[in-house]
């Protein structure tokens, strides 16, 4: 054990918090599983627990050999990566997975296993607007310059993402939103943008309406969920009508781990509504010291921020740290009925392959920040994506 710790680098409370949230997964996960299987009738509850213990160690060895890059790498990298994923949002869209027969094209199939490209799409864009921001700290911004340089990418990625998911391109726009105020873009610009966003929004829409055959099922689909949501009096979604009765069960102490009845009844009970079932296994403690943890995360994310003697750095953990708090607290607030059904996951906790291990790769790069003593802003913002490629194929 003395050994494994010493090749461990950077803050260990993120190490032991993602440990706990990891481990803490395997009983919901295979209890909400029997969904899946008894219901749907895909595979064994077994079969799904060795799954998403597989993802995870996979996923730790992800948060190994990523916080074991320089973090400097990751700037120029990002430059390299926009492309690819430009490409794979393409060929998403094109080729992707339908799900329940209506256009939600989010999933491609690499070597046999499905691979969600939104949001690695979410990281790369977080990583080149740190780095945009970091490059042009000391400069005077110029609106039409960072609309070729910065809001174009940003745009391009967001309108490949927007008609398979909503919910992603929400909550991506608005962390893009959050990075660049923090790294002192012009608060002016911010509302043009941010009102170009919504305009976007209003086009796409009334593309979807007037052309219904070519994204069926998608506008209507985001309405009804606002709709159930916002109309007092109106039929709730299925799925967030048995979450309310999950966590009503539960009460203070839960009805015991495994033991959830809902998790029969629930759609994507492991998933997209775990946390409605750990709260009825757990009670509302075990909801509570859930929500604890991930608040404990987000406190060590601004502990590292803290220590950061780099622009780039700090803009980086902000951009990758963040999301995943954010992405927590929407699915706890879509299983309490706080917010209208986006389709998120709660991260290191849901069962899903793509999901864990873009966190993970998140978590390795703070970790790599934080572990970091001899970057300079020098070394990050002259480095080169073409020498950073160099030295990779080297």
């Amino acid at each position: 054990m003395k050994t494994i710790l010493q090749h461990i680098k950077g803050d260990r409370a993120i190490w032991a918090i993602v440990a706990a949230l990891a481990i803490f997964s395997f009983m919901p996960v295979y209890s909400a599983s029997t969904n899946l299987v008894y219901v749907v009738g895909n595979g064994s509850t077994l079969g799904h627990l060795v799954k998403h213990a597989t993802l995870l160690f996979f996923g730790f060895l992800i948060i190994y050999g990523v916080h074991k890059i320089p973090y400097r790498y990751f700037s120029g990298g990002s430059a390299l990566m926009l492309p690819i994923v430009f490409i794979l949002l393409i060929v998403t869209l094109a080729q992707g997975t339908t799900i329940g027969g209506a256009n939600a094209s989010r999933w491609i199939r690499i070597g046999g296993v499905g691979f969600q490209t939104s949001t690695l799409a979410g990281l790369v864009l977080m990583i080149y607007v740190a780095r945009y921001l970091a490059k042009n700290k000391e400069k005077v911004i110029v609106f039409k310059e960072s609309l070729l340089q910065l809001w174009l990418p940003v745009g391009l990625i967001l309108m490949l993402i927007l008609p398979a998911n909503f919910s992603t391109t929400a909550i991506v726009f608005t962390m893009v939103l959050v990075l660049t105020f923090i790294g002192g873009y012009p608060l002016k610009y911010l509302g043009f943008v941010l009102g170009a966003g919504l305009v976007a929004l209003l086009f796409f829409i009334l593309m979807a309406k007037a052309f219904p055959d070519a994204m069926p099922n998608r506008v209507q689909t985001w309405q009804s969920r606002i709709e159930s949501f916002s109309q007092e009096g109106s039929k709730e979604a299925y799925q967030v009508e048995k979450a309310k009765i999950a966590i009503a069960t539960g009460g203070s102490f839960g009805v015991g781990p495994g033991k959830s009845v809902q998790k029969n009844f629930l759609p994507q009970s492991s998933s997209d509504f775990i946390y409605a079932i750990i709260v009825e296994e757990f009670g509302l403690f075990g909801g509570v010291v859930l929500v604890v943890v991930y608040f404990l995360l987000l406190f060590r994310i601004f502990v590292v921020l803290k220590k950061t003697t780099t622009i780039f750095g700090t803009l980086l953990v902000v951009g990758s740290g963040l999301p995943i708090v954010f992405q927590a607290t929407i699915n706890m607030a879509v299983a309490t009925n706080l917010f209208p059904v986006t389709g998120q996951t709660l991260p290191l906790i849901s069962s899903g392959g793509t999901s864990i291990w873009m966190t993970c790769i998140a978590l390795g790069m703070i970790l790599s920040v934080s572990a970091s003593k001899e970057e300079t802003e020098e070394d990050i913002l002259d480095d080169n994506p073409l020498d950073i490629l160099h030295e990779t194929i080297d």
